[in-house]
């Protein structure tokens, strides 16, 4: 729902003038803002500022209670202010802390961050890193190239003539129908044993090799069983590799033929429907096969394309689409008289996911009318390419036309705006089936540099609208060394469940000549690929040092992210790349644009920058200073950054040498050790640990009980300098072990904390330890143990003075249940610490509030009475302010917090609702606040978020637009013949695997077994404090029923506290904030392409080379059937027997012999 404009709140400086008393609850006129017609002020008032005056509601010479003045009101918030600074300078022990960290100081030394320095070194780690896998990889390259060279090329070879690991074959792929897709003896297929690897988290063989094969592509075929032959020989180069570097992972050659050969062997991870894989359509693959491009997609859509035909366009289009990777640029226009585009785009637009979304949903809506104009569609698509104004890859250019068939050439258009450079490939694709002559289709390819395709049946979209890398690919060959160069992808999800990978990829090319002086061959083989995992690159990095709000970043030429603490998406699709954007990872700014931008230009920098960053737990906004500096990492298309807080400059490194390192004995032996020991909690407290890798042998786990008993067990152990242990890790932990045993023995043991009514206090440290004190409130202690993971302390760290942090509540779930007073409101303050001219902030201290307690201390902190006698309740014939405490009835008391969420509450129908987005409880008094700039709303989006999948649109049984037969139909033997009937056949055969067809969803049909969510964009709405600081009063204006209020911030807490009047009618309901994340389509994409943001592409485009022999272009081909296949083939359709794939024929398959 749209928030209304701030119009609902006005501010009076001056007096308001009321009617007569009123001693009920009926409707009150709407206030004057000139002030009292006559009555003397009361003498105090002169005391304050005139402009911060409300005056009392009483009318000239009645008796009244009035609203409470503004000087009451401050009284009260003072009262609070000193009563949460008490509570919070005994039990908090913020000074004592201290006073313990400099009793210690012989025990520890401070480090300094130094940003320049670090953020080279993280640089130079990880370019090691990858230079590593370079070399391997150019070892594959050149052999597979070599073998391939000496390779015979054998016509007659069969299945049985060739070994090895079908990693599919103990695969059971079903259709929907729960009959198996593919069956029978595999003899050709190798058995293997595999053991279980961490590092692939996998079951693997590192002595073999496995193949996977798309499900459309025949492994029988000549072309295939070639492949799979002088591919063998990779085997041993993978091993060697993997002795020479024992920290590669998937090692993968994804051949140009569909074949994928990767090392080491591990059974391919099969969904439950169809396996579509095919690594040609990767998005490595993709990257590393052709040099950017700027495509244009003409479809035709006159009269003749209906039906059948236009589907398979639309099909074809979005599969064509799935080719693009983020380093190209695409629009797609139809055309008959005229040509347009489909979508909102007008011009070449990147080809990411949000844009390519927008494409395949503007394709479906594509209507068939009108009559073929091919000059319109070329001229349309060459204006787009020849446009100069707009971000583009400015490499390959190439049209790609979709039609039925035509008589026309335009040779006219070709003349003007492609002759005789002939810079732009023109790709033709004959759809569907016809009888038109298909010359003029082969002719606008072969004088093109192009291609021509033909597409008669569903089951040649995939392998058709993909082929054209292969041509593509003809410079990049043809350049040879030059284009022998290493490219780095985007972030993607691994298909065989590495998790979050990049890929560095390197062409392997064809080398052999057909005879002396024949010119060189110029196919592209396929693309060698190696896996790099993020966490391989992550552990590169500085983990703890930087402290909980520090930390490395990286990010590729399109400003995609690849390193990020909140690169973490909810659920991925394989088949697309995972392209978080830094502005899409931070809250964006101006400032963060020109870091971006610099980083991309792959310049070093710095900078200090305000800006503002959402909590951990997303409900709250923080504006922060941080340092940002960056460095490129040379080799590669990355850039490294480094974000550091002033007060993480400096941290603490243990130094126990004089415990630890002279006595040769278990941790478990030294002095502070003890109070890690559950039997030590009932006297000092109960002790999270942060789940951190502390050793190499420590067994994580997700309950901390247990993690703590594992690590006791493993200090039985290891020696304090074992070298299989963090020793930065271990010593801070077990320093800040017996610096919060201090506190608990210098402050909180001795103090009743029911006496303040508080459940609990505690300490974290950047060291992992979370101490909780008394023990017993360890039971109801929810927040994350890894203190740099829990979003008080971040927040703490962030924030000068006391942060409150109610319990979160969602506005679906039933209130709080305030039983057992086991409810309540921690409140936490960082601990400062200045050592010299060095300042940190090493820990975090607070106490945790009885809610129910409070909130009557609450209302007598608010109240008129000074000391512990009866309030006095001011009646209808009194002279007298209302309170907070005994007029409750009538006035409304309650402490917000910066994020909008409630905190205490004087009405106590209202306790079970802390926590709550204040306009769930309020919603008028909420939009005055924010209309009166007490808030300030920010929006952004999550493109990481997972939502439950849509339920399909149409659960009929059979595909739409498929032409079904009659009983005459088959009876008639010429229909048999026909090639109506040939297409059905081939439809049919098709749609058992491409389940899609019959309104499948591709995630599912291709995903992993366990996807149930697919990824979707949330709105996220978040609120903070605006400008305002001072006391401030108000009108709610709705005419007889407005209300007063009261609202100030309370000094040095997070908190605002509001007195208003209670509502006495629903008029004013003008509108409800939200703050609950909403499901969106994200910014409009329209828009969002008007003004892209900056990028660059790859440093190197090979998309033209004077040798190239263009004559391949393409001539067609089709299967010649007979009846009996025919009838074969409707039999085994018939009685539900599923038929075994075909082999593809298209005009590349000659080509492909090696």
């Amino acid at each position: 729902m749209a928030v209304p404009a701030r119009t609902c709140g006005a501010s009076w400086p001056g007096p308001v003038r009321t009617a007569h008393p009123w001693p009920g609850r009926g409707p009150r006129p709407f206030p004057d803002p000139r002030g009292p017609a006559s009555g003397p002020a009361r003498p105090l008032l002169l005391l304050l500022p005139p402009l911060l005056l409300l005056p009392l509601l009483t009318a000239p010479g009645a008796s009244a209670y009035s609203f409470p003045q503004q000087h009451t009101m401050q009284y009260w918030a003072r009262r609070l202010e000193q009563e949460i600074d008490g509570v919070m300078r005994i039990f908090g022990g913020v000074q004592q802390l201290r006073e313990i960290y400099k009793d210690n100081r012989n025990l520890f030394e401070v480090q300094e961050n130094e940003p320049q320095k670090l953020v080279e070194k993280v640089a130079g780690d990880i370019e090691s890193l990858l230079d590593r896998k370079v070399q391997a990889l150019k070892r594959l390259a050149d052999a597979a190239e070599n073998f391939q060279k000496a390779h015979r090329w054998q016509d007659n070879i069969k299945e049985e003539d060739i070994m090895y690991y079908d990693a599919k074959a103990d695969a059971e792929l079903d259709d929907p129908e729960g009959e198996d897709v593919e069956r029978g003896t595999k003899t050709s297929t190798l058995r293997l044993d595999f053991m279980e690897d961490p590092n692939f988290k996998n079951k693997v063989n590192y002595s073999y090799t496995a193949v996977q094969i798309p499900t459309d592509i025949y492994k029988g075929s000549t072309v295939i069983l070639n492949e799979l032959n002088w591919t063998e020989a990779l085997e041993n180069v993978f091993i060697e590799n993997r002795r020479q570097d024992p920290t590669l992972l998937w090692q993968v050659f994804g051949s140009a033929t569909g074949v994928t050969r990767y090392y080491p062997a591990t059974p391919w991870r099969a969904p439950k429907k169809i396996d579509l894989y095919d690594v040609r359509r990767r998005p490595w693959y993709i990257q590393g096969a052709s040099s950017p491009k700027d495509m244009v997609i003409i479809v035709d859509v006159s009269g003749s394309v209906s039906g059948l035909t236009l589907k398979l366009m639309k099909t074809s289009v979005c599969e064509m689409l799935d080719t693009l990777s983020d380093d190209d640029y695409v629009n797609v226009a139809s055309f008959n008289e005229k040509a347009q585009p489909v979508s909102c785009f007008t011009h070449l637009v990147q080809a990411n996911v949000r844009n390519k979304k927008v494409f395949k949903e503007a394709v479906q809506g594509m209507v068939a009318k009108g009559t073929t104009g091919y000059k319109a569609g070329f001229e349309y698509a060459f204006d787009q390419l020849q446009n100069s104004n707009i971000t583009r890859a400015n490499c390959n250019k190439m049209i790609m036309m979709f039609t039925d068939g035509g008589e026309d050439r335009v040779q006219d258009v070709f003349e003007k705006y492609n002759w005789p450079n002939r810079t732009v490939r023109v790709f033709t694709f004959s759809v569907g089936q016809h009888n038109y002559d298909v010359t003029p289709l082969q002719w606008m390819a072969c004088t093109n540099k192009g291609y021509y395709f033909e597409i008669p049946s569903i089951g040649a979209i995939r392998i058709n609208t993909q082929e054209y890398l292969d041509v593509l690919g003809r410079p990049m060959v043809l350049a040879g060394k030059e284009a022998k160069q290493v490219q780095w992808t985007n972030v993607y999800e691994d298909a065989l469940g590495l998790g979050l990978v990049v890929t560095g990829t390197l062409p392997v090319f064809n080398l052999t000549q057909d005879g002396p002086g024949e010119k060189k061959n110029q196919l592209i083989l396929g693309v060698m690929g190696i896996d790099v995992a993020l966490n391989d690159i992550k552990r590169l990095t500085p983990n703890y040092t930087l402290g909980a709000n520090g930390y490395v970043f990286a990010i590729d030429l399109n400003g995609y992210v690849l390193l990020h603490p909140n690169l973490k998406p909810q659920t991925t699709n394989f088949r697309e790349p995972v392209t978080l954007d830094f502005l899409d990872a931070e809250l964006e700014d101006e400032n963060k644009e020109e870091i971006r931008r610099s980083m991309i230009d792959g310049n070093k920098g710095h900078k200090q920058i305000r800006t503002l960053v959402k909590s951990l737990d997303e409900r709250y906004i923080d504006e922060v200073i941080r340092n940002y500096t960056w460095v490129p990492i040379r080799s590669t298309n990355y850039s490294l950054g480094l974000v550091l807080p002033p007060y993480s400059t400096f941290y603490l490194q243990a130094n126990l040498s004089d415990q630890i390192l002279q006595v040769k004995l278990p941790i478990s032996k030294l002095k502070d050790f003890e109070f890690l020991l559950p039997s030590s909690f009932e006297s000092e407290g109960h002790v999270f640990i942060a789940p951190r890798e502390y050793c190499k042998d420590l067994n994580a786990s997700d309950n901390n009980t247990e993690f703590l008993k594992n690590f006791i067990e493993l200090m039985e152990k290891v020696t304090p300098d074992s070298k299989q242990c963090n020793n930065f890790l271990l010593h801070n932990l077990i320093l800040d072990t017996g610096i919060t045993q201090q506190l608990v023995e210098r402050v909180w043991r001795d103090q009743d904390l029911n006496t303040y009514s508080l459940l609990a206090v505690f300490a974290a440290t950047d060291g992992g330890i979370t101490r909780v004190f008394p023990n017993k409130a360890a039971e109801d202690w929810t927040e994350n143990p890894e203190p740099f993971h829990a979003s008080f302390y971040r927040r703490s760290l962030d924030n000068h003075g006391y942060v409150f942090k109610p319990p979160h509540q969602d506005s679906l779930l039933r209130p709080l249940e305030l039983e057992n007073d086991t409810v309540g409101v921690l409140v936490s303050t960082a601990v400062e610490l200045s050592l010299g001219r060095r300042t940190l902030r090493p820990a975090v201290v607070g106490v945790k509030l009885d809610l129910e307690a409070w909130a009557e201390k609450f209302k007598v902190l608010a109240s008129n009475r000074t000391h512990q006698d009866q309030p006095q309740k001011c009646g209808p014939n009194s002279h007298c302010e209302m309170d907070c405490e005994v007029n409750n009835e009538d006035l409304l008391c309650v402490l917000i917090d910066d994020g909008g969420f409630l905190v205490l509450s004087n009405q106590n129908h209202q306790w079970d609702q802390v926590g709550r987005f204040f306009s769930e409880v309020d919603a008028n008094l909420m939009l005055a606040l924010y209309n009166n700039s007490f808030y300030t709303r920010k929006e952004s989006y999550d493109y990481q978020a997972a939502c439950a999948p849509q339920p399909p649109g149409n659960l009929g049984a059979a595909p739409r637009g498929v032409f079904v037969p009659t009983i005459a139909d088959f009876l008639n033997l010429a229909w048999w013949t026909s090639a109506a009937a040939w297409s059905l056949f081939q439809q049919l055969l098709y749609g058992l695997i491409y389940h899609s067809w019959f309104q499948a969803d591709p995630a599912e049909a291709e995903g992993s077994p366990e996807t149930r969510e697919s990824s979707c964009v949330m709105k996220q709405t978040q609120y903070y404090f605006g400008s305002v600081n001072a006391s401030y009063n108000a009108i709610i204006d709705c005419g007889n029923c407005s209300r007063l209020f009261h609202a100030q911030r309370l000094t040095n807490t997070n908190l605002l506290f509001v007195v208003a009047e209670k509502p006495l009618c629903s008029q004013c309901e003008a509108g409800r904030l939200l703050q609950k994340e909403t499901h969106s389509d994200g910014p409009e994409q329209c828009e969002l392409v008007q003004r892209p943001r900056y990028r660059r592409g790859p440093h190197i485009c090979f998309d033209y080379n004077a040798t190239e022999d263009t004559s391949d272009c393409g001539r067609g081909a089709s299967f010649p059937p007979s009846l009996g296949v025919l009838v074969s083939l409707q039999l085994l359709l018939l009685l539900g027997l599923p038929p075994r794939p075909q082999p593809q024929v298209h005009s590349f398959a000659a080509s492909r012999r090696l």
